[in-house]
């Protein structure tokens, strides 16, 4: 049976590649790039000369059928992005699905990945943390998606592109308070840079040059860990997560998390009941 081989490639230095990888790439009837000339400087450095056809995140739709037919026609297809690992934040996740969804084989090929590369140098907690992606790109949104993160004590790691960094830094101070944070842009490339501080000074930092050029991750602390709640403390706790900006049913969730009520039991405190009628 033809297999998908989902192949991790370098952030920007092109020896950070397995062996294996290469080898894959060499052995399979077709490569699947997110930009087939950008996947041709690495195959050119390595002496590979496998045919590519390009996937993106626009052709996603008409082009994983084609895909999928090479696939059942006995071919094997090695899917790759511009950087890193497909499908993490990189076209990839429908034609897996897709894949997995016929019957066919889907092996991994791991190797580098922009989040796991700025955690591991950030110099914050790894145990655990949560991988968040891109923020939204309207500031709306943005700022609601960062007032549901305030209260996650995990490290948090985000993409964000050089356009709206600044912006990004701005209302991760708002939601988070200034929190130590990491920024990790051009990983592995020339002009590689990797910066520990706070949030604000992070924002003075590039707020002080021309232009700010790049991919960057940002690897940011997580809240301190309240702590433990009772019962008695239902009602205090309600009026805080409400002036924080928390939706009411936001707030009783994140009480009966606390204190290990019932959320029904949250709500009959904390919100006025109807009135019943008296004999």
């Amino acid at each position: 049976m033809a297999r998908l081989f989902v192949v991790a490639t370098p952030l920007g230095n092109l020896e950070d590649i397995t062996l294996r990888a290469l080898r894959v790439l060499k052995e399979v009837d077709l490569i699947a790039c997110e930009d087939t000339r950008h996947t041709g400087q690495l195959l050119e450095a390595h002496g590979i000369q496998t045919p590519t056809t390009s996937y993106f995140e626009h052709n996603e739709r008409a082009k994983a059928p084609v895909i999928l037919e090479a696939l059942r026609a006995g071919k094997d297809v090695a899917l790759v992005s511009d950087a890193g690992t497909p499908g993490v934040s990189d076209p990839g996740y429908r034609l897996i699905r897709e894949a997995r969804d016929a019957g066919l084989e889907v092996i991994p090929v791991p190797g580098p990945s922009a989040a796991i590369a700025a955690l591991s140098v950030s110099g914050l907690p790894t145990d655990r943390f949560l991988f968040e992606g891109f923020l939204p790109a309207r500031a709306a949104a943005r700022r609601r998606r960062l007032a549901e993160l305030a209260a996650v004590v995990e490290t948090i790691v985000l993409y964000e592109t050089p356009v709206r960094v600044l912006d990004a830094l701005e209302d991760l101070r708002a939601a988070f308070g200034d929190r130590e944070a990491f920024l990790c842009r051009e990983a592995t490339k020339r002009h590689e840079e990797y910066r520990r501080g706070t949030l604000a000074s992070l924002h003075a930092s590039l707020a002080e040059r021309d232009r700010v050029r790049g991919e960057i991750v940002l690897v940011v602390a997580g809240a301190e860990p309240a702590p433990a709640a009772s019962s008695d403390d239902v009602e205090s706790l309600f009026v805080r997560f409400v002036e924080e900006g928390r939706s009411r049913r936001e707030a009783v969730k994140e009480i009966a998390r606390l204190t290990g009520l019932p959320a029904r039991d949250v709500y009959k405190r904390v919100l006025p009941q109807p009135e019943t009628e008296q004999d």
